[in-house]
């Protein structure tokens, strides 16, 4: 015979209650899956929600994949006020961008600097994609700095040609870094790291307004955990 829970002792409630409280205490201790950050490209005033400040005069351009922001290598820049990896033990930093001609063989084009909490100034603490333009093509450059040390993931013999669009990323799992470019692996190293503090971005030029980029940027996005090439974002093929 059934009974309801109002007909039971005090006791009967007491352990049904306690077992109800445990439960929910396991539940709340269950693994939550990470959640990524994107940022779309598309449009001047904000990025990924968060305001923006202009530098030179980038332009919302429309391409295959959708709007973008394309930067002339000279003076265009936008700082966004967000480092998305801070306090990330672990992650996979990626974009699609489009690097074009006529830039300068260096360019520093997506900046994450941690930032000092009493001063507000740069510290050395910071995530960078850059690019080395060979002739007519280019190579990946990736680098990381943390209080535990830092590494620079480049490969100049793995070249690709300019204008064309390309998804990168650096995907860093707790022992190694590792670079990809259209999901396949440029260059990695064993390295060891310490979450990054609070900070903010750059995109078309290096914090430090040195080194701008030529060319576009569709998408970023920013993942507390390590991706695999399977789980990138995609480039739509008629697009290349």
């Amino acid at each position: 015979m059934k009974r309801s829970f109002k007909t039971l002792g005090h006791f009967e409630r007491a352990v049904l209650r306690g077992a109800a409280v445990a439960f929910l205490s396991v539940a709340s201790l269950s693994p939550v899956t990470p959640r990524s950050e994107t940022w779309t490209f598309d449009r001047l005033d904000k990025i990924g929600g968060l305001p923006t400040t202009i530098i030179g005069h980038p332009r919302v351009i429309k391409t295959p994949l959708g709007k973008a922001i394309q930067f002339d290598g000279v003076g265009d820049a936008i700082f966004i006020s967000k480092h998305p990896l801070a306090g990330t033990e672990v992650f996979t930093f990626e974009a699609i961008f489009r690097p074009e001609r006529g830039g300068a063989p260096e360019q520093r084009w997506f900046h994450l600097a941690e930032q000092d909490p009493k001063t507000g100034a740069d510290t050395d603490i910071r995530m960078l994609l850059e690019i080395r333009v060979i002739g007519a093509q280019w190579c990946l450059d990736g680098f990381v700095n943390s209080a535990m040390g830092g590494v620079t993931l480049l490969n100049r013999q793995l070249l690709h040609p300019l204008d064309v669009w390309y998804h990168v990323a650096m995907v860093y799992g707790g022992k190694e870094l590792t670079s990809f470019v259209n999901g396949v692996p440029q260059a990695s190293s064993v390295v060891r790291f310490a979450p990054e503090g609070r900070g903010h971005s750059s995109v078309g030029v290096r914090i430090n307004k040195v080194d701008y980029f030529k060319g576009s940027v569709r998408a970023a996005r920013f993942t507390p955990r390590a991706l695999g090439p399977d789980e990138f974002l995609k480039i739509p093929a008629e697009s290349q």
